[in-house]
């Protein structure tokens, strides 16, 4: 009665054979859902990167564009007619930023700055909407990463141009009698300044975009 009891050796097998085939299945279910979820995961990330790095980017492009656009409007509205006292003549004064080459060098930079903020703002929305990447190719990239770094020394240079003259209308000529010209045009003298605060300003903007481009570049 025992001996029928006792389980055949061969249905022992069989059901040690469906237990191994059930856990390799569920190892196999278990890392296709780890793959599975690595990959949605990574996806994720890098949507959610591509979306962030677009919205900066245009951000960026548009406070670049609006800089420029300032420095521009209040540097070619610059002037201001007045009259000062030299030794006890009074001598008139006409002051004008196209008088002046480091001005003008301030407003062509600044016009070149916003014409190519406005293309990229333009090439940049375009792409997002068709949910491409801001840039079409790594070269492309490389090239508007030049192109900031040109513009951003081209910038700090006119803005420095600038600096030195406006500051020596304000201070005069050492050891010389030349008097501040910008008591009687002190009007002319705030918007040129203002002018040159903003050049600076653009090129911080441009030193950021930039860096982004090289985010962009390294990833």
């Amino acid at each position: 009665m025992t001996n029928d009891l006792k389980m055949p050796p061969e249905t022992t097998i069989q059901m040690h054979d469906q237990t191994t085939t059930r856990k390799v299945a569920a190892e196999a279910d278990s890392d296709t859902m780890s793959g599975s979820f690595g990959l949605w995961f990574s996806s994720s990330s890098s949507i959610k990167f591509s979306r962030n790095y677009h919205v900066m980017y245009i951000g960026l492009r548009l406070v670049c564009l609006l800089a420029s656009l300032i420095t521009v409007v209040v540097m070619t509205t610059a002037e201001q007619k007045s009259s000062i006292s030299i030794f006890g003549f009074d001598l008139p004064l006409n002051a004008k930023w196209s008088l002046s080459g480091s001005f003008q060098y301030v407003v062509g930079v600044s016009s070149v700055v916003g014409v190519h903020s406005l293309l990229q703002l333009m090439i940049t929305v375009s792409r997002m909407l068709r949910k491409s990447s801001v840039f079409s190719s790594r070269n492309h990239a490389w090239l508007i990463f030049a192109s900031d770094q040109v513009l951003a020394y081209a910038m700090i240079s006119a803005g420095s141009a600038a600096t030195g003259v406006s500051n020596l209308n304000r201070t005069g000529i050492k050891h010389t009698p030349l008097p501040n010209f910008c008591k009687p045009l002190h009007t002319f003298c705030e918007r040129v300044g203002v002018a040159i605060g903003f050049a600076f300003f653009n090129c911080l903007l441009l030193a950021i975009s930039a860096f982004l481009d090289v985010i962009w570049l390294s990833n």
